[in-house]
């Protein structure tokens, strides 16, 4: 795989490799120079579709760890080495890239390099003070459905930002907007629940 493969490029190589489970640690070395921006799609994929505890909390976790390195202005990802060692059945990435492929082959083809401004350092730190906002609110998602406009949003930023397309990230920032005022509104119905079951 070259340097510049696209998103759905490593997608397919990830789900191709032989063995039967893959390693953080692997899926890392996949992302080679890129690691940050794929990361992000990665981290996003499974919250696309409806997903049971504790998979949104683990992504929000992961994505909380790389945007504060991002904001921090790192040039690549670092991550504990027990997270490294951790593996997934390489069938569930398998079956992730089968759905998720096509439609960032579509994206793919429709994106282009424009409006530059996240590839500054500033625009990067920008980019990862917003992931550490999606980050925190998919922690906090509720359950089974709230993750799903912060999946999209976050795979929306992470390929605005492989393909150099600031519009794409634009629209990962609307979308995510809309998914942190829900999930907002959701924390907000618990904290005033809770409240009103001790005040009584």
């Amino acid at each position: 795989m070259s340097p510049a493969a696209r998103t759905s490029e490593v997608l397919t190589v990830l789900a191709a490799q032989e063995t039967d489970r893959l390693t953080i640690g692997d899926i890392v070395a996949v992302l080679k120079d890129r690691a940050f921006a794929l990361l992000i799609v990665i981290l996003g994929l499974p919250n696309c579709l409806p997903m049971p505890p504790p998979i949104p909390l683990v992504c929000g976790l992961l994505l909380l760890l790389v945007a504060v390195q991002i904001t921090a202005g790192m040039s690549s990802p670092w991550l504990p080495r027990a997270l490294l060692s951790r593996s997934i059945a390489r069938s569930d990435v398998e079956r992730a890239a089968k759905r998720a492929v096509p439609l960032l082959r579509r994206l793919e083809r429709w994106s282009r390099p424009r409006m530059s401004l996240f590839e500054t350092g500033l625009g990067m730190r920008t980019v990862g003070l917003i992931l550490l906002t999606l980050s925190l609110a998919l922690v906090v998602a509720a359950p089974l459905v709230g993750q799903i406009p912060l999946g999209l949003a976050i795979c929306l930023v992470g390929l605005g930002l492989v393909e150099r397309d600031g519009l794409l990230v634009f629209m990962g920032l609307g979308v995510g907007a809309v998914g942190v005022l829900l999930n907002a509104g959701f924390v907000y119905a618990i904290v005033s629940g809770l409240m009103s079951l001790f005040s009584v």
